[in-house]
């Protein structure tokens, strides 16, 4: 069983930045791929980025391209989401999540997945 906690959510005007953590534990981090999804209030959940388990591949949804980063520390059982030039369209619960491949994962099928960060951008 593996618990993942994500942090660093809140409120942020338009133009700036966060950084968002998720910290996994119960399991063997470094043989998990890792992604970050977004559900807005009456939208499904879409994906927003995924990092292979050795951190060499990333992938990223074209909204957030160039905007958001997606990075992991193994030996700190965390992934990271630097978001950018926030937008008030970014405004959703992020939720961090697992999969042994990330092929997987981007199409939203995590093994694993946390409770949820709020993100709120303001115009």
């Amino acid at each position: 069983q593996v618990l993942l906690v994500e942090s660093g959510g809140g409120l942020v005007q338009a133009g700036g930045s966060l950084r968002l953590s998720c910290t996994a534990s119960g399991g063997t981090f470094s043989m998990y791929s890792m992604g970050w999804f977004r559900q807005a209030p009456g939208k499904e959940r879409e994906f927003v980025a995924v990092i292979s388990r050795s951190a060499t591949t990333t992938y990223y949804a074209d909204s957030v391209k160039g905007r958001f980063t997606i990075s992991r520390d193994n030996a700190k059982n965390t992934v990271y989401l630097q978001m950018n030039r926030l937008r008030p369209e970014d405004t959703a619960a992020y939720f961090c999540a697992s999969n042994f491949g990330a092929d997987k994962l981007r199409t939203g099928v995590g093994d694993y997945w946390g409770q949820g960060t709020q993100v709120t951008v303001s115009s």
